[in-house]
């Protein structure tokens, strides 16, 4: 099956490394246009050059805190400018952090809900009049399997999360009468730079994939999941092909959560 995103703008939050490249890699090579937002300058422009290669379709990138909302709205102007339009919106800037309740501190709850939820909040009001204007849009927000089933010690992470899951929810209904998609895809052990630097703290002793093979111990699939099988369906999921599609929260995490 061909999965084409030809005539499509793309932005990608936090695509500087790990999933947001691999979907700015896939969705250039499909044929969109790619504005890749992340903080670090310098990353930047190795992401690009890394989306580029093969790319059909053109790739900028934009310096962008998204916890801000005067960055957010100054980096949207710039990609408007830049491609005129755009088509698909992936919320998918965050950290992971994760400890006992009573030490996360009102700054760290404020830090996790800016970054992972009123980001998306933001960015999806931006691209809404367009989509709709058009009668064509997609919006996936990146979460992760603690949004359906959080876990004791899992927040602020899991409690961000399962409010961008009720967010993806909402926007669905809202615009399904006027073609604009909106789908989660819930991450669950896939490899990235989080899992890298993971390794390089505690696995000196084996090799990364002895390493990975432990981290998937309670996958039923047996082994970690990959950036582009992560990336194959998120640019699946923003095509023609999946027009009857949204509202749905996908797990990508090889059949490990108990939730569906």
């Amino acid at each position: 099956m061909d999965v084409r995103l030809d005539g499509r703008t793309a932005i990608i939050t936090g695509a500087s490394k790990g999933l947001g490249l691999a979907m700015a890699k896939e969705f250039a090579a499909s044929g969109a246009d790619v504005a890749i937002l992340a903080r670090d300058p310098a990353a930047l422009e190795t992401a690009k050059a890394e989306a580029s290669h093969g790319a059909s379709g053109r790739v900028a990138v934009f310096s962008c805190d998204v916890s801000q909302a005067a960055a957010i709205q100054q980096t949207f102007d710039a990609v408007i400018a830049t491609f005129g339009k755009v088509d698909i919106l992936i919320n998918n800037a965050g950290i992971s952090r994760a400890m006992p309740s009573e030490q996360i501190t009102d700054e760290l709850w404020q830090e996790d809900l800016d970054l992972k939820l009123f980001a998306a909040i933001r960015l999806s009001r931006l691209v809404w009049p367009g989509m709709k204007q058009r009668k064509w849009g997609r919006i996936i927000n990146v979460l992760n399997t603690g949004a359906k089933a959080p876990r004791a010690n899992g927040a602020p992470t899991a409690v961000s999360r399962a409010a961008g899951m009720a967010l993806m929810k909402v926007l669905a209904g809202e615009g399904a009468p006027h073609g604009i998609l909106v789908n989660g895809m819930l991450v669950g052990l896939i490899d990235s730079d989080q899992h890298r630097r993971r390794y390089q703290r505690e696995g000196s002793n084996v090799s990364y994939d002895e390493f990975a093979a432990k981290l998937a111990a309670n996958v039923p699939l047996g082994r970690i999941g990959k950036a582009e099988e992560f990336a194959a369906m998120a640019c699946f999921l923003c095509s023609d092909r999946a027009g009857f599609t949204t509202g749905t929260a996908i797990n990508m995490d090889g059949g490990a959560s108990p939730v569906v």
